[in-house]
């Protein structure tokens, strides 16, 4: 079969754990010549070396996406190394959870609204001309089932970003509808990760897996499969949408 990403330049922002490394692994496991950014090193570094291992093509490059300045010099590593260009993956965030709008320090606000909103601004921002320069390209935004059809208790700025990183991801996709640039939405349902492990108690976390409607967490790789789809040629009828991957959740009442 194959590979559905033949030689196109992927990057994926937080590819160092959880979703956006299986998204990072899958692409390079579809052809892709890869690029893992993070503001994490060694973990980046890790999969660049795991993939390496595979036969995959891969490189890292730090950035802390809610930078500009650093956003700017993960361009310039793309121009330099590679000249193009062709996906790009916004999975950087950060979560926090258990507060109302009242115990939410607006300090915390401010920095989740930095990574998970602007750092997908600054991504796109920088992106979108060498997609241009080429002819087309695709973004996938990681946006979440908390931040597209419904919320839920204590989850206040995280659902916020993801929200509005909704409505950005469907306004860009008008934007940049007649330059072939596809930009659509990932809305992942609670996802087996290290981010969502951190945030309850085993005792809890076994609860919430068995209150799911289909019974347990989505897996990494569940969500990949739609990234690597809508990355893909396959999906070149389809931008502004959000695909959610969250097993029935928003469907169940």
């Amino acid at each position: 079969m194959a590979q559905r990403l033949k030689d196109k330049v992927a990057l994926v922002t937080g590819g160092s754990m959880g979703i956006g490394r299986a998204i990072a692994e899958a692409f390079a496991e579809e052809g892709a010549r890869l690029i893992v950014a993070d503001i994490d090193d060694a973990g980046g570094r890790a999969v660049v070396r795991a993939v390496q291992a595979q036969g995959g093509a891969a490189s890292f490059v730090h950035v802390d996406v809610a930078d500009i300045d650093s956003v700017e010099s993960m361009r310039r590593h793309i121009a330099e190394r590679y000249g193009r260009l062709d996906v790009l993956v916004c999975s950087a965030a950060i979560y926090t959870r258990g507060e109302d709008v009242v115990q939410l320090d607006a300090a915390v606000f401010d920095r989740v609204m930095a990574v998970n909103l602007k750092g997908v601004f600054n991504c796109c921002k920088v992106a979108i001309p060498f997609m241009r320069e080429a002819g087309g390209g695709s973004i996938i935004n990681l946006t979440s089932s908390v931040g597209w059809h419904s919320t839920a208790p204590g989850v206040l700025a995280y659902s916020t970003s993801k929200f509005a990183v909704t409505g950005m991801t469907k306004a860009m996709a008008m934007d940049h509808l007649h330059e072939n640039i596809r930009v659509n939405g990932i809305a992942p349902g609670p996802t087996d990760t290290p981010l969502l492990r951190a945030s309850r108690p085993p005792d809890q976390l076994e609860a919430f897996k068995k209150a799911q409607p289909i019974g347990r967490l989505g897996e990494p790789a569940e969500i990949a499969a739609a990234a690597v789809f809508l990355a893909s040629d396959e999906a070149s009828f389809i931008t502004g949408v959000i695909l959610p991957v969250d097993g029935g959740q928003t469907t169940h009442i």
